[in-house]
C-alpha cells in the first residue's frame, strides 16, 4: 500500500485559501497527480486551502474526494514560553524545546507541560491517530503495536494490485501522522523536516513476511512539479530561503 500526503498550496490563511502562487503551485501539482494511473482514493481535510488545491486534481483526473474533519491542521494553539505567541503548537527556540528531554521521546513528549497546556490537544492528537487507524483498516491494515497487521487475503510478495491513497492537507496534522506510522516524537518532525507547499511525500508499505506490514518513508517533501513548471518553492512555514535546485 502507498500513502501520499500532499501539503496545501502556498496558503492565504485570512481567508483560508490560496495566494495567486498557490494557485499556480496547485495547477503544476495537478499535471504531475494526473499522471497516477492506480490511485485508489483520494482524501482531504475540510479546509478551504486543501479543498482548492485538490480541486485542481480532482478536476484534471475526473475524481472525487473524501473529506474527514480529523484531517484538517493541528491547530491547537499554545502560548509559546520564549517569544510569547499565541499560535500552533510548533516553531519553539531550539534553546527551549532540545533542553527539554521529553521532547526527544514518542510518548513522553504528551507529558511536556507546553503540550499540556492546551487541555484540547492530546484528544485531537488521538483523534488524528485514530482516525488514520480507521482509514487504514478499511484497506486492510489494522494496528497491532507498532505496525500493522494485513487481512487473511494480503500475502508478501503476491503480486496483487497495491492500494495508493492521496491526502490533500496541511503540514502540521502530517507530521502527527508521521509520527503515529513511524514511531517518532512529532516534535522532531516539525521542527526538523520542512513540508514545502504542494510538496508530495510518499510512505510504503513493506510487508516482508506475510501479514506484517510497517510504513516506511520513500520521499517526503518532493517539489519536483514545482522545479519542472520554473515555479519558486515557497518558504510558507520555513525560517530560511528554501534551495531551489
Amino acid at each position: 500500500m502507498k500513502i501520499i500526503f500532499i501539503r496545501h498550496g502556498d496558503p492565504d490563511y485570512e481567508h483560508d485559501s490560496l495566494t495567486e502562487k498557490g494557485i499556480r503551485e496547485a495547477k503544476l501539482l495537478a499535471e504531475r497527480v494526473c499522471q497516477w494511473e492506480n490511485v485508489t482514493q483520494f482524501y482531504c481535510s475540510p479546509l478551504g486551502r486543501a479543498q482548492r488545491t485538490a480541486s485542481y486534481s480532482l478536476e484534471k483526473t475526473g475524481r472525487e474526494a473524501i473529506t474527514h474533519d480529523w484531517m484538517r491542521e493541528f491547530s491547537y494553539f499554545i502560548d509559546d514560553p520564549v517569544t510569547g505567541r499565541h499560535g500552533v503548537p510548533w516553531d519553539f527556540m531550539p534553546h527551549y524545546w532540545t533542553n527539554i528531554p521529553e521532547m526527544y521521546d514518542r510518548e513522553a513528549w504528551k507529558e511536556t507541560m507546553i503540550y499540556r497546556s492546551n487541555d484540547a490537544l492530546l484528544p485531537a492528537y488521538r483523534e488524528v491517530c485514530e482516525g488514520l487507524d480507521s482509514l487504514l483498516a478499511s484497506y486492510g491494515y489494522t494496528r497491532e503495536g507498532n505496525y500493522y497487521v494485513t487481512a487473511p487475503d494480503k500475502k508478501a510478495d503476491s503480486g496483487q494490485k497495491e492500494d495508493t491513497i492521496v491526502i490533500f492537507c496541511h503540514l502540521g496534522v502530517t507530521c502527527m501522522m508521521l509520527s503515529h506510522l513511524l514511531g517518532i516524537s512529532p516534535v522532531l518532525l516539525l521542527h526538523g523536516f520542512f513540508l514545502a507547499t504542494t510538496s508530495v511525500t510518499v510512505l510504503s508499505s513493506e510487508e516482508r513476511m506475510d501479514h506484517a506490514a510497517y510504513f516506511r518513508v520513500q520521499v517526503m517533501g518532493d517539489t519536483r512539479h514545482l522545479q519542472q513548471g520554473g515555479e519558486p518553492v515557497s518558504k510558507a512555514g520555513f525560517f530560511t530561503e528554501p534551495f531551489q535546485g
